[in-house]
């Protein structure tokens, strides 16, 4: 079967014949069948086998080509012919084969359907070509190729045998063509019957010497268009896949694979140049591919495209790039360059302008460098990202800051700051971390998103208690004002209750009339100490009560003194380990950013001025912008320093730059709370219709595929706070401000008591001498003796003899008359005895009578003199007198 290239793309009656051949099962021995349009992939037939090198071996060569003169990138360029799809997949495939040791990049894939697709090759910046189609149509698409300035001396087209076809070179294909080809004469057909012959030979030999196919018929005659038989020959495959035929000298058998393509293949190296006599172009055979050996190319002396004596590069000439940016970290950091060399360090970036255009003028370039105010080291995100651009698409560059160091918002109708560059193109790029929006999308174009991004809010970690209440936490209000007012209370009144009602108890009369009974210190005022004491556990001396009832409720008072104190001290615990508070906001949205002056006092927050956050928060909420401008900071750095120093409560800007702010602060102090707001991106920026859109937006994905970027994310994005620092801090010693509240409770005790000592003096001044005059004996006695002073002589007696025991004089003079009044008191009281029983002798009773308290004896004005007691002792106004004298 011959197929010339003439018939093109509209082979319809080949590929007709071939799947009517597949589906009646009849097996078909082929000449350069590729060529003839049947896109094998899609057909039913599986008996071809092809004679002729397939397009799989022509691909293979044509990439050895590329190996051999070191082209990593290339496009491939196809018509319309049938096939090219195959042609396509082949290349793809053996470009992933050969991987592992040699890199190769297809750019792009094109099937020229009008001249105007050639553009591609334009935006991608491809130097080498891989063509497949007929003669004719490479005629065409070479035309188109010459009037884009896609050939010449720096551009290499290497193209498939259906282009050379009979070695007449067309004028219009450019000196210095390569390609791979084959014989497709008739005679190269006619020496190539015999070897089929022996195919169909062998075929039919090893199927009637299979035992499994004894009494079989290799016939067809049960093949019917009238449906008698079974419509399909069974026996056809003939086994023709496993024949091996002896070939030619030095070369291997002819054999073939499952496909039905020959295992061994010979290709030869076309190189188009001038004639002998340089009227024409001639295609002229330079080497040879062959399959079966290990060097599998080839090639001699070859004639380069535009007559040059070297090889092309195969990449772009590299081309200049003026770059803007402006530093924000750690996308682009800042850094003075060394003084004396004027040049960066390794790990600190390379030189980037940051002088304005007319300060340039007239300055020495070597002393700029080492002046910081003109020249700097650029390091971060972006300058890594940038490096590898550089070295995949070979260009250099220049870095320039914007002069008026803004991010590009509409001022006033007009873009300023780094879409003003890319506007008046002042600038060729802009790449820093420029957030993508709709306004800035309408004047200029942005590459693809190399990092997601949004507007997030930053607030500061207040460690500890800040409250000066916080010993109160533990219970709420009304738990405090139970165990307060009616716990504390109740169990008082209770306790003193049923030990006065109680027999065994306390009884105020007899203490009164019985002056042989020991006084008895027990009083509502030291029922409050036992309570308190008993509650707090306090190890103080109390007066316990005698009686059982109030001694059981004594002990019932201490069980809930118990399980009060477990709660209170458990939950104190927890309130006084470290915590970490701070401002919860939800989001940008929340209403106490969005209304600030809806809470008081209002939260201070701000932003950077002419910022893609300023302009969305200026877009959607604009009381919030208004509310914004007094506390704006020209810098993120000085935006967190504030949040840190407490003169700000939140800061709002970009989520990954205020992500990376959090990581590198050492305190862990920093955090982002809420959702972040307006997702977005950043990306590459380029003047409107800029032709390197393209070739950077592809890049970009393949670094985004290979992991590059997350690498560099990785890298930059991390910082020294990290998630389990905090868990460590938990149990960290406490800071003044976690018992801060303890201090502030001893100085209100502090303070309370003085109070009650200025209540004290004021009692025993003006109040007790009042109370006094109408005591029976009853409640007033109860509270006096609560405050430490009896209102009765008798007390005021026994508080005397208490001091006397207590008391010891240093001074002899001073003993000498204690010594005596002792004695005096001693006699007196014999006297007293002595006189009574002589009453009794005469029958005369002693006569019974009643003390009264000093201070009635004092104040009775209408008794013309005072009685007698104890010699010459006269009744004083307390027991303080009475040891006095």
């Amino acid at each position: 079967m011959m197929n010339n290239e003439q018939f093109g793309h509209s082979t319809a009656s080949a590929q007709y014949f071939l799947q009517l051949a597949g589906y009646l099962g009849i097996p078909v021995i082929s000449w350069n069948a590729d060529n003839s349009g049947l896109e094998r992939r899609a057909s039913q037939s599986t008996l071809q086998l092809q004679l002729a090198p397939s397009i799989e071996h022509q691909s293979a060569a044509m990439l050895s080509i590329l190996e051999r003169y070191k082209w990593h990138q290339f496009s491939v360029v196809t018509s319309q012919i049938a096939g090219h799809d195959d042609f396509v997949q082949a290349v793809r495939e053996r470009v992933a084969e050969m991987q592992d040791h040699f890199k190769f990049t297809i750019l792009n894939a094109i099937v020229v359907t009008r001249t105007s697709d050639l553009m591609e090759l334009v935006n991608s910046e491809a130097r080498v070509m891989l063509l497949y189609a007929t003669q004719t149509e490479a005629i065409t698409i070479l035309r188109a190729a010459e009037d884009l300035k896609l050939t010449g001396e720096n551009y290499v087209w290497v193209v498939s045998q259906s282009v050379i076809e009979k070695k007449d070179a067309h004028p219009q294909f450019p000196i210095g063509m390569l390609g791979v080809h084959f014989d497709t004469s008739s005679a190269a057909l006619m020496s190539e019957i015999s070897n089929a012959i022996k195919i169909y030979g062998y075929g039919v030999e090893a199927y009637v010497s299979d035992p499994a196919n004894r009494g079989k018929k290799l016939n067809t005659q049960s093949l019917s268009c009238e449906d008698e038989g079974r419509g399909r020959w069974d026996n056809g495959e003939l086994y023709l896949r496993n024949v091996s035929i002896e070939g030619d000298l030095n070369k291997p058998n002819i054999e073939f694979t499952a496909d039905g393509d020959l295992k061994s293949a010979e290709l030869k190296i076309m190189n188009l140049r001038p004639s002998a006599n340089n009227k024409n172009l001639v295609w002229e055979e330079i080497g040879v591919w062959k399959s079966w050996e290990t060097q599998k190319l080839d090639i001699r002396d070859i004639a380069w495209p535009g007559n040059s004596h070297a090889p092309p590069q195969g990449v772009p000439e590299k081309f200049h790039l003026k770059i803007t940016f402006l530093e924000e970290a750690p996308y682009i950091n800042l850094s003075p360059a060394d003084p004396v060399s004027g040049k960066c360090l390794m790990d600190r970036g390379v030189l980037c302008r940051v002088a304005a255009d007319h300060e340039m003028a007239d300055i020495d370039v070597g002393q700029a460098h080492r002046n910081g105010s003109f020249y700097q080291c650029c390091s971060g995100f972006c300058i890594d990202l940038l490096e590898k651009f550089a070295e995949e698409l070979g260009f250099t560059y220049e870095l320039v800051r914007v002069e008026d160091g803004k991010w590009g918002t509409l001022e006033n109708g007009k873009w300023n700051g780094l879409i003003a560059d890319l506007v008046n193109r002042k600038t060729d790029m802009v790449l820093t971390s420029l957030m993508i929006n709709t306004e800035r999308e309408a004047v200029v174009d942005f590459s693809e998103p190399f990092m997601e991004t949004g507007i997030a809010i930053v607030v500061a970690k207040r460690t500890g208690i800040i409250s000066p209440t916080a010993f109160l936490e533990p219970f709420d209000t009304a738990s405090w004002m139970l165990v307060g007012i009616v716990a504390i209370q109740a169990a008082t009144f209770m306790i003193f209750l049923f030990e006065w009602l109680s027999p065994s108890g306390y009884d105020m009369k007899l203490y009164l009339q019985n002056t042989n009974v020991t006084p008895y210190r027990f009083s509502l005022f030291r029922t409050y100490w036992l309570v308190w004491a008993v509650l707090f556990q306090a190890a103080v001396h109390v007066d316990s009560p005698r009686g059982f009832t109030s001694r059981f409720m004594t002990n019932v008072w201490a069980l809930f003194a118990v399980v009060f104190l477990a709660i209170y001290t458990a939950n104190l615990a927890a309130f006084m380990i470290t915590r970490e508070e701070f401002h919860e906001f939800t989001g940008l949205n929340d209403s106490r950013l969005v209304h600030p002056y809806s809470h008081k006092p209002s939260f201070k927050f701000g932003t950077i001025p002419y910022s893609h956050t300023d302009s969305t928060i200026n877009k959607y909420f604009k009381e919030m912008h208004y509310y914004m401008k007094q506390h704006n900071k020209s810098s993120v750095a000085d935006g967190v320093a504030d949040v840190l120093s407490g003169s700000l409560d939140a800061f709002i800007y970009d989520g990954t730059v205020l992500d990376y702010l959090v990581a590198q602060d050492e305190d862990c102090r920093l955090m982002t709370v809420g959702s972040w707001y307006a997702m977005t991106g950043y990306g590459l920026a380029f003047s409107r219709n800029s032709k390197y859109v393209q070739m950077f937006n592809k890049r970009l994905l393949e670094f985004r595929a290979n992991g590059d970027l997350e690498r560099l994310r990785r890298y930059w994005m991390t910082g020294t706070c990290r998630p389990g620092k905090q868990e460590h801090k938990s149990s960290d010693p406490l800071a003044l401000e976690q018992f801060l509240s303890a201090f502030l409770l001893l100085m209100a005790g502090i303070l309370l008591a003085a109070l009650l000592l200025l209540l004290e003096h004021v009692y025993f001044k003006y109040i007790r001498k009042r109370i006094a005059k109408k005591d029976g004996g009853h409640c007033c006695a109860l509270i006096s003796l609560s405050m430490g002073k009896s209102l009765t002589f008798r007390g005021a007696v026994y508080e005397a003899t208490e001091i006397l025991k207590k008391h010891r004089c240093n001074d002899p003079i001073c003993d000498t008359h204690l010594w005596k009044v002792k004695h005096e008191l001693d006699m007196t009281r014999l006297r007293v005895r002595q006189l009574e029983k002589a009453l009794d002798k005469h029958g005369i009773k002693t006569p019974q009578l009643r003390l009264a308290s000093s201070s009635d004896l004092l104040n009775h004005h209408h008794l013309k003199e005072r009685p007698p007691l104890l010699g010459n002792l006269s009744l004083a106004a307390s027991a303080q007198d009475l040891y006095r004298w």
